[in-house]
């Protein structure tokens, strides 16, 4: 074999040896992201595919992010800076989680109002409102349809440049930013949920009056009815500017992660 061949074998060699670290790296930090992430962290997707969008996603983010991970500064021990992109990878995920549990609450909200709690079941791990399990499931297929895969992409390409590698975060900023996020959940949920909220606080004070102007009518057994069409009717009029909302908001924290829940 000739030298100029094994020059070339042995340069081959140790660009994969250069790739597959990078990769590893990368794929510290994609696995809590993918873990948590809407639609591909839901517990009803086998573990498998999970494991393969998340070795996808890391083939696709190694080259254009080999620029800059390969002359990164290991200035911590390697157990520790693992544990960082790790740490990174699950609070990033975190992140996108709370935008499914405003969807879970708003639905749990909107189901209490109108009472819908106990109609339709979820078929997931945790027992969750039809309204919540409509808007889950409504949410995730329109970030699907958007592209929501690429935007997840170039949101974990933004982060190495606030969260490079080889650094272990700030812990005062994690905290402040997780409590902000908790926070934008909270206020998205009630956002979406308020035209149910403000429907059942009607009903509750117009049946109140009702049954003080006519204590022998059962206003129970006629605003029962009321309330359950209303609910639908209420949740097919609200449902698509609803989904629209959070999908902008979604899109607002893949634009900017470290701002947008601020």
């Amino acid at each position: 074999m000739s030298p100029s061949l094994l020059d070339l074998l042995s340069e081959i060699l140790q660009q994969a040896r250069s790739f597959l670290f990078l990769g590893f790296i990368v794929l510290l930090r994609v696995g809590g992201i993918v873990a948590m992430a809407p639609g591909f962290g839901e517990t009803s997707l086998p573990a498998r595919i999970k494991t393969g969008v998340a070795l996808a996603i890391t083939l696709v983010t190694v080259p254009a992010l080999a620029p800059t991970l390969s002359s990164f500064d290991q200035g911590m021990a390697l157990p520790l800076w693992l544990a960082s992109e790790i740490a990174i990878g699950l609070f990033l995920g975190f992140g996108l989680r709370a935008f499914v549990f405003a969807l879970q609450i708003a639905g749990t909200m909107a189901a209490q109002s109108s009472s819908l709690s106990q109609l339709l079941g979820g078929m997931g791990g945790e027992p969750q409102p039809a309204i919540g399990n409509l808007l889950l499931i409504a949410g995730i297929a329109v970030l699907m349809s958007l592209g929501f895969h690429v935007q997840l992409i170039e949101f974990l390409i933004g982060t190495y440049q606030v969260l490079p590698v080889g650094e272990w975060p700030d812990p005062d900023a994690l905290r402040r930013w997780g409590v902000s996020g908790v926070a934008h959940a909270f206020s998205l949920a009630f956002k979406l949920a308020a035209p149910f909220a403000v429907t059942g606080l009607i009903y509750n004070v117009a049946l109140g009056a009702i049954n003080r102007a006519m204590p022998q009518l059962m206003v129970a057994f006629v605003g029962a009815p009321a309330l359950t069409a209303g609910g639908l009717i209420l949740l097919a009029l609200c449902a698509p500017t609803a989904i629209a909302i959070w999908r902008e908001a979604v899109m607002a924290f893949l634009g900017n992660p470290f701002g947008a829940v601020r």
